[in-house]
This record gives C-alpha cells, structure tokens and sequence, in this order.
C-alpha cells in the first residue's frame, strides 16, 4: 500500500463569525467563550507526495484585493503566500503537479487552478453543476458572473468522482455533502496512520466534538447548505478517524500551529 506525506500549506486568512458558520445556533447557549465578534482563520490546502506524485487536495484562496471586495471583507493573501508562490519555495513547480482533488468549488479553494496545467481535476458532479448554475444566495460562494468577475473553474474541465472511489493507491474519495452540495473530504494513508483532508465538511476540529448536555455526538455549523447531510458527513469522518488529530480542515488554526515544528504529516 502506498504511504504518503502530507504538507499543509496556508494560503492566507479569512475573516468569520463564529456565531453564524462554526457554531449551529442551537449550541451557543451550551458552549461558553464563542467570540461574539469576527475572528480570522487560515485557508490550508494541501500537498500529497509518495516519492512519485505530487497531488494536490484544493489550491486555496485569492489575493486580498479579490478577497475582500467579493468575499469576507477584512480576508488577505499576504505577500509570497498564493499556492503557485509556496510550491516554488519547496522547489515544486505547479507544472509537476499530477492532480488537484477538490473538496469543493467554493473561492477559497480553487484559486489559480490554471496554473496547474498537466493536472487533472478532480471533483464530485453535483458540486460541479450546482456551481455552474447556483442559486443566488451562492452567487459570492462560487463567483458567479452576474458578479462581473470570472471563477476559476468555468472554464476548464474536470473529471468526476464516486463515493468511496480510490483515486490512486492509499487516497480515497469520500462523499460529506452538507457544507455545500457536493463536497467531498480526501482520505489519506500515511505512515503515521489515516489522515482526512475535510474541506469545509467541518470548519475546525470542534465540530468533531460532542455537546453533551445537548445530547449531540457532533458539534453541527451554522453554515450548511443542508443540515441533516452536513451533520451526516461530520458523524461519517468522526467513525473513521482514528482521533480528532487526523482530521485536517481547511480552516483549522492548531495545524498553523502544528506545521511550525512539524511541517510534513507522515
């Protein structure tokens, strides 16, 4: 079985509310020190390596401007820290990349995917054409063109995946809709054990946690765009984690934190 590595790499900084996308508003009165105002959180994506293939599960968010005219106001792209700008300091050209899986086709995940010219593109089918043609209330989400700008997908073409499916030996594909139609999370073999890449299937690891005196095994978001699917994928990838650990959010600060000493997972 293959093992492979995984490097985190974070692609700049968002601006939320706590209280409307991490937290269910139905927790807030059994979860004390919720922040009342905006926070900022990281955007990871992350890089796969076997020895022989360079994969990519998402490719991160947009520059400031971009990000903070047409998305989350306050949300920046410090300088030298675009996906394509992190590869090459590690000695990777985008060129090399074999495939980008993607969680989802929101536009913190997707930024300079035609940079990645011999990958292939992968994402689930119903992400793809709910992206294609969103209902308003999703026109920021994926960068619709009645904004006036393009995405950064419409443009290009992708292959789809199935439940379950292996995409190549020790990386499989997951279906957690909920967060948005078709998301999916990338489940990862290292030598450290199995690691999930989630996408926005949580936004950080305390939606893995239980509220107990609510009687919930999983501490549901207050972004979704279905609540009982959303509540569905987080239990699913709570089964098969091994710990809390080896989930790995986009959104998640401790992996800022973890990748200070320990840059590479597995």
């Amino acid at each position: 079985m293959s093992k492979w590595k995984i490097r985190p790499i974070n692609t700049g900084y968002v601006t939320t509310a706590p209280r409307q996308y991490i937290y269910h508003h139905s927790v807030l009165p059994a979860i004390p020190g919720i922040p009342e105002g905006r926070i900022t959180m990281p955007v990871f994506c992350f890089l796969l390596d076997n020895g022989i293939q360079n994969i990519l599960v998402d490719t991160g968010m947009a520059w400031t401007e971009r990000a903070d005219k047409y998305h989350h106001a306050g949300s920046y792209q410090p300088e030298g820290m675009a996906i394509c700008e992190q590869l090459q300091k590690i000695g990777i050209n985008p060129h090399v990349i074999d495939a980008v899986i993607l969680t989802h086709l929101h536009w913190d995940h997707v930024y300079y995917l035609d940079r990645f010219t011999h990958a292939t593109l992968y994402v689930n089918e119903k992400e793809y054409r709910f992206a294609m043609n969103p209902i308003p209330i999703y026109y920021k989400s994926y960068e619709h063109p009645s904004l006036g700008i393009e995405s950064q997908f419409r443009s290009l073409s992708f292959a789809f995946t199935k439940d379950e499916e292996e995409l190549f030996p020790g990386i499989r594909i997951l279906d957690t809709p909920g967060h948005s139609p078709g998301h999916i999370s990338v489940e990862v073999d290292t030598a450290e054990g199995t690691y999930i890449c989630c996408g926005d299937s949580l936004f950080m690891r305390k939606n893995y946690d239980p509220v107990y005196s609510l009687g919930y095994d999983v501490t549901p978001p207050g972004r979704y765009s279905d609540i009982i699917e959303a509540w569905n994928s987080i239990a699913r990838q709570k089964i098969r984690a091994a710990g809390r650990e080896y989930l790995l959010p986009t959104h998640e600060p401790a992996i800022e934190e973890l990748i200070k000493t320990k840059p590479v997972i597995g």
